[in-house]
């Protein structure tokens, strides 16, 4: 089972496919980033009427069982995730709702504090807020994963401890190995993958600076990261963007919360601009990564954990298992 924890791509067939070809089995998608609740369930149907149109070859997803048969049905199982908690609009009951509509995956906070927390960029982070701590609780009964890929470390810490269920960094690395504000310390990372969680390391080439420009290097930061965490908690978030446009960068960045230049995790001006590595074009590159990680040194069992088995171990204990629990307002819930 290979799987990625999380892209940023608007995916077509084109993309789907892709996907395909480098051996993906399941993905987390990005259904949003800044958009309200009415605009991310839009955002929702436009993702179910895409499964829709390419069912032959893809599926929506909502657990690690769900993900065994799509690869099994020889399709692509999509797991649909917000990279911000926006869509909630202040209402804690909306975790439950957008969990029924089919979400697995939410970030607390994106690229600004928000009533939940702060994050990676605030200049002070305050730490989880009292309605971070009922959402956090909230996401666990509901079965959706608790994402610190942007968050402030202060909140994650806040977050690791306050929930009850592992949560996950889908997408980021190492700051000891490369200092980026987007990238999380070991303090954050230690206690995360001990309470079960798990860290999706990245391969977007801001993030990667220094450990890029050759598969040698991209493996040899993850085997740091693994001789730090173990091997059970490392596997691959690619952050990829399939053919992004700059538009669609903007509104990564700036959302409408700023008129301001907003870099995200692109270098500031007078750094030395990072170059895509021009042996990882995107998801149609998966199977590079792990044969990269075997040239490393990487044992097949290991290969097996970080390419995909740590991520459905970990969905499996978050996912299926909490969602096996009725609501109260269910008739079945006797």
């Amino acid at each position: 089972m290979r799987i990625d924890s999380l892209i940023c791509s608007r995916l077509d067939r084109r993309g789907i496919e892709e996907l395909r070809a480098g051996g993906v089995d399941a993905v987390t998608v990005t259904c949003g980033f800044w958009e309200d609740a009415a605009e991310s369930l839009d955002s929702l149907v436009r993702w179910r009427e895409l499964v829709t149109e390419n069912q032959d070859i893809t599926a929506i997803v909502t657990s690690a069982a769900e993900m065994t048969a799509a690869r099994a049905a020889g399709r692509l199982g999509i797991v649909l995730g917000f990279q911000n908690s926006s869509f909630l609009q202040g209402r804690l009951g909306y975790v439950e709702l957008f969990a029924d509509a089919g979400v697995r995956v939410a970030q607390l906070t994106y690229n600004i504090q928000n009533d939940i927390g702060g994050s990676c960029y605030d200049p002070t982070d305050s730490g989880l807020t009292r309605f971070g701590e009922e959402v956090v609780a909230e996401m666990n009964a509901h079965g959706m994963v608790v994402d610190l890929s942007h968050v402030g470390n202060r909140t994650s810490l806040d977050a690791v401890h306050a929930s009850r269920v592992p949560v996950a960094v889908t997408h980021a690395n190492a700051f000891e190995l490369v200092a980026h504000p987007r990238n999380k310390p070991f303090e954050v990372l230690r206690p995360l993958v001990e309470r079960g969680g798990v860290v999706g390391v990245t391969t977007y080439h801001n993030l990667t600076r220094g450990f890029i420009s050759t598969p040698a290097e991209w493996a040899e930061m993850v085997a740091r990261t693994v001789d730090e965490l173990g091997v059970e908690g490392v596997g691959i978030g690619t952050d990829a963007n399939q053919r992004g446009t700059d538009e669609y960068r903007e509104w990564m960045r700036r959302g409408r919360w700023s008129r301001r230049p907003q870099l995200g995790a692109a270098p500031p001006e007078g750094t030395p601009p990072s170059v895509r590595p021009d042996w990882f074009a995107g998801p149609q590159d998966f199977g590079r990564l792990g044969d990269a990680l075997a040239e490393r040194g990487f044992a097949d069992a290991e290969l097996q954990l970080l390419l995909g088995g740590n991520w459905h171990r970990f969905y499996d204990r978050v996912i299926d298992q909490e969602r096996s629990v009725r609501p109260a307002w269910s008739v079945s819930a006797a």
